[in-house]
């Protein structure tokens, strides 16, 4: 199926047609762990095949493989891989490729846990990595080494939604011959396509938008089919492995990506524009706002400005549980990207994997709180923020 013929909606509901067999209208779930070979010979092959689909699950599914085709559609790339997490798909692009006494250039903010796994953990396999403000490009320039393997972003970050100039960034890591990578789940392929623009690889949490409905755990990553198979042979190493159910319920919410995300995207603005009119509000980092200081690179690297926004209250800390307490639609919880708002003291995500220090360091106030905005009535969605300011 031709990206150049088809939308976004047309491809998300029949990219991976063509690996249905059955006459069902809904795919079935290859609910199964091995697979019966024809003979030991045949068998013997498929345990030698790069990403078999009817070997072992833990190679690969008929499932994951319809999975994978949508998700390469989507965002423009050879190839695909889904892993039983966010953070799967991103360890497994990191480490892939890399080894000890190699480089790697990160921004400042990246989701907590991402920010753990440089800050942390590469240095236990003696793999530096160095972080740069990531809305400076010529910061990412001067962070280079003769030993960078890989320029990691994240576009926008989480929870600040600072923005990164990916085309600028590639780039740079073209010209040195270094791999990029980004994690584009904040933007969604809807909204933003990085493989266009030049970057290797990208990475998403499927849990968030892409699955939608907050009832799965998954990752995706799209890429060079060479690089892809290396990542593959790592990733059943690792272990980061999707369950067909799973793969499944990603599979059925992809089918409503462009409908939600659109929804998203036009509830976000409202909201947003409201929130930053609002007295009891200090300010509200959304890029679709023409106050955000990177709204320029926004309309220039982004079809639409996303569902995820972060807002200051103004007041002492006291003042985000007092907001959450009194909305009546929006519910208090961690993750992002589905069907209802969601809302969430920006602190309490990143407690487990920094300090007070470290979340200060990063700008994360504590009366941040994120805004995953879903597909409520715009208005009723403003009225429960305005009833709920007014209490607070």
């Amino acid at each position: 199926m031709s990206e150049e013929i088809h939308g976004l909606q047309t491809r998300v509901l029949h990219t991976a047609d063509k690996f249905n067999e059955t006459h069902a209208v809904t795919p079935p779930i290859w609910q199964t762990t091995t697979f019966r070979g024809d003979s030991p010979e045949q068998l013997a092959e498929l345990g030698t095949a790069l990403h078999p689909t009817e070997f072992y699950t833990r190679y690969g599914n008929p499932t994951h493989k319809q999975v994978e085709t949508v998700m390469a559609a989507l965002e423009g790339g050879e190839a695909a891989l889904v892993t039983s997490s966010g953070m799967g798909a991103i360890f497994g692009t990191v480490m892939t490729g890399l080894k000890s006494g190699d480089h790697v250039v990160g921004q400042t903010n990246h989701y907590s846990a991402t920010s753990k796994l440089f800050r942390d953990v590469l240095p236990r396999w003696g793999i530096d990595s160095t972080l740069v403000d990531q809305t400076r490009t010529e910061d990412f320039a001067a962070a280079v080494r003769p030993n960078t393997k890989l320029i990691y972003i994240e576009s926008p970050s989480n929870p600040l939604l600072h923005l990164t100039d990916i085309q600028a960034v590639a780039e740079l890591g073209r010209s040195k011959g270094i791999r990029t990578a980004i994690d584009n789940t904040f933007a969604s392929p809807v909204n933003q396509l990085p493989i266009k623009l030049g970057v290797d690889v990208v990475v998403h949490s499927a849990t968030k938008f892409l699955g939608g409905h907050h009832d799965l755990t998954a990752g995706v990553i799209v890429g060079p089919r060479s690089y892809l198979a290396d990542i593959w042979d790592f990733s059943i190493i690792a272990g980061s492995i999707l369950g067909p159910f799973d793969g499944w319920l990603l599979l059925r919410g992809l089918k409503t990506l462009g409908l939600r995300v659109e929804q998203q995207n036009r509830n976000a603005l409202a909201l947003a524009q409201f929130l930053e009119s609002h007295s009891k509000v200090e300010r509200v980092n959304y890029p679709g706002l023409e106050s955000h200081p990177q709204h320029s690179l926004a309309r220039r690297q982004m079809k639409g400005f996303g569902g995820m926004m972060s807002v200051v209250l103004k007041g002492d800390e006291r003042v985000p549980a007092r907001l959450i307490n009194s909305l009546q639609l929006a519910k208090c919880a961690v993750s992002l990207g589905g069907v209802d708002t969601l809302i969430v003291p920006a602190a309490t995500m990143f407690a487990h994997q920094h300090s007070a220090e470290q979340r200060r360091a990063a700008g994360i106030d504590d009366r941040l709180v994120r805004i995953s905005v879903g597909i409520e009535d715009e208005r009723d969605l403003i009225s429960d923020f305005a009833q709920a300011l007014e209490k607070s």
